[in-house]
């Protein structure tokens, strides 16, 4: 955590201007005033890295850098994913942005609706990889962020501006049960 800590503080260091242009992207209201987890849970600048991801000198690397705050390892999500969610699925859904940022959000929003899909308490495999659920208290918050932005999630899942192929079969289902959707 610590690693991706220093990581985010050197990015926004090194590129003081990034962002600022899209501070006041609609799909960003609100951002700064969430309220995102504090340190150790959450690196303290996640709402700085979204207005990153609208300009084009930093938005590879503010995508990386977001993935890995917002991804504790393969297989678990940080405790801020559920605050990021509704931002997410704003700026997914903007036209305008880059299509491989636009694909790299989507991308975190399927790994978001799989790994906070519930865990079978009786599947001792599922338990071993993911934990219990009583112990991730973020998968559902998460749940409930994708229920409570549903129609955001239904305007992504219908915009025909996404990238071909990027949302397909497995994936788009997996949003639609996040978002319950049907």
């Amino acid at each position: 955590m610590a690693a991706r800590e220093a990581a985010l503080a050197r990015f926004l260091r090194e590129h003081p201007r990034a962002g600022v242009a899209g501070s006041g992207h609609p799909a960003l209201l609100g951002c700064a005033e969430a309220a995102w987890p504090p340190a150790p849970e959450g690196p303290s600048g996640i709402p700085a890295l979204f207005p990153c991801l609208l300009d084009e000198t930093t938005d590879a690397e503010a995508l990386r850098l977001l993935g890995n705050a917002l991804l504790d390892g393969v297989l678990h999500m940080s405790a801020a994913m559920p605050t990021a969610v509704p931002f997410l699925l704003r700026l997914a859904a903007d036209s305008d942005i880059s299509a491989a940022v636009r694909s790299g959000l989507v991308d975190l929003l399927v790994v978001a609706a799989h790994l906070s899909e519930p865990v079978d308490a009786d599947d001792e495999r599922s338990v071993l990889l993911l934990g219990l659920d009583e112990d991730h208290p973020e998968r559902e918050r998460c749940r409930l962020a994708f229920r409570v932005h549903a129609s955001a999630l239904a305007r992504l899942l219908n915009d025909e501006t996404l990238p071909h192929g990027l949302l397909v079969g497995d994936d788009r289902a997996t949003l639609r049960r996040a978002g319950a959707l049907r």
